[in-house]
């Protein structure tokens, strides 16, 4: 009974990366929460509805553009430190938007964009820190499930709580859960800097230069396109009741809880495994999606397996980033950071350059079903 119990506690993961995904929970929710909200925004501020969706191009700019030059210009401060100080500005942005017209709210979310960045690959690394190296991919999985959390939870009650108070009132509320992760920081992550060997900008810099590095790179942006070109057009292309819609798009989030956890322990021993397995499976789901998505309900089951597929990748992409950039893991995680944005951002591009051709809407499915095949070689190249 006591080996039991003892193998249990040595299995757990300790509490503070349970502490940085319910941060990344908090301020992922701001990303989600404004799509539920943009018409709000748009006839609040009196702006056309498309100068709202820039708002999300603001954040998503914010992230892929000013994460790496933030990595580097705090290489040097102490994780704990860097974590409440970047949990502090995404807080301060996000308040500062809310309190400004729309020039100031772009301006903060591109600033929201940048604070997020740099402390998703804070939190990666300090997560991987906090445990053994058997456990890295598993770690890592715990803090990105905080954005499943937040796709699945907290984007819609934040959008629920803006139906009852005013588009503004869950943002209000993102920013207080980000006080709350940074007081769950300063309570829950040790404060113990590396003296033995000093971060060096150049180091980290020249382990950059890796190819394989920008192999795995190349990868989380393809194969996050993959999955979200239709994961964003889901809404569009269903055919159930339209009160069903947002049961069945959350299914996507359950799914990807599910598929964090299953690639965190995966990963650890067999990260190509996980890689290969996620990077088919979204081929041949996005294939049965187009398939079936004109059929009612056969598509919702293969909206819950998209979801699983897609996040058993992510744990496997950021435990190769770790072990291939050992030497950088500051400056690779926020790169890693910025490709999956960039994986999310390129997706509206693609679907319009189908769509406006006369492609029916289905055809997104395809392109998601072709980008996640491109990976593959470059999967299979990483193995060797």
């Amino acid at each position: 009974m006591e080996m039991m119990v003892g193998r249990r506690t040595r299995n757990r993961l300790p509490a503070g990366v349970y502490l940085l995904g319910f941060s990344l929970f908090a301020m992922g929710t701001a990303e989600f929460l404004l799509a539920g909200v943009l018409p709000a925004v748009a006839g609040d501020l009196g702006v056309p509805l498309s100068a709202a969706g820039f708002l999300i191009t603001a954040f998503a700019l914010g992230v892929v553009l000013g994460g790496p030059p933030f990595a580097v210009l705090s290489l040097r401060w102490p994780r704990r430190a860097t974590l409440v100080v970047t949990q502090g500005v995404f807080a301060a942005s996000i308040a500062a938007g809310l309190l400004g017209d729309y020039p100031v709210l772009v301006a903060t979310r591109v600033v929201a964009g940048v604070a997020y960045a740099g402390f998703f690959a804070v939190a990666s690394v300090t997560a991987v820190s906090l445990v053994t190296p058997d456990r890295k991919a598993r770690a890592s999985g715990v803090v990105v499930s905080g954005l499943s959390v937040a796709m699945v939870a907290g984007g819609p009650a934040g959008t629920l709580l803006s139906h009852f108070t005013n588009w503004r009132g869950g943002f209000w509320a993102v920013v207080a859960l980000t006080v709350a992760g940074i007081a769950g920081c300063l309570l829950g992550i040790p404060d113990t800097p590396n003296r033995a060997s000093r971060p060096s900008v150049a180091g980290e810099l020249a382990t950059m230069r890796k190819p394989a590095l920008w192999g795995l790179l190349a990868i989380t942006i393809l194969t996050t396109a993959a999955y979200m070109i239709t994961f964003n057009y889901l809404a569009a292309m269903l055919t159930v009741p339209d009160v069903w819609v947002p049961a069945v798009l959350a299914l996507f989030g359950i799914g990807a809880f599910g598929g964090l956890s299953i690639g965190g322990r995966v990963s650890d021993r067999r990260p190509h495994l996980a890689l290969l397995t996620g990077a088919a499976a979204i081929v041949v789901l996005s294939v049965a999606v187009a398939a079936a998505v004109g059929h009612g309900w056969a598509v919702v089951p293969l909206v819950f397996l998209l979801g699983v597929a897609a996040f058993v990748l992510n744990p496997a992409i950021y435990g190769r980033v770790f072990t291939v950039a050992a030497g950088a893991p500051t400056l690779a995680g926020a790169t890693t950071v910025s490709a999956f944005q960039l994986g999310i951002s390129i997706t509206p591009a693609l679907a319009a350059a189908a769509l406006t051709r006369g492609a029916p809407l289905s055809a997104v499915c395809w392109i998601g079903a072709a980008l996640a095949a491109a990976a593959v070689p470059l999967i299979l190249l990483d193995r060797r």
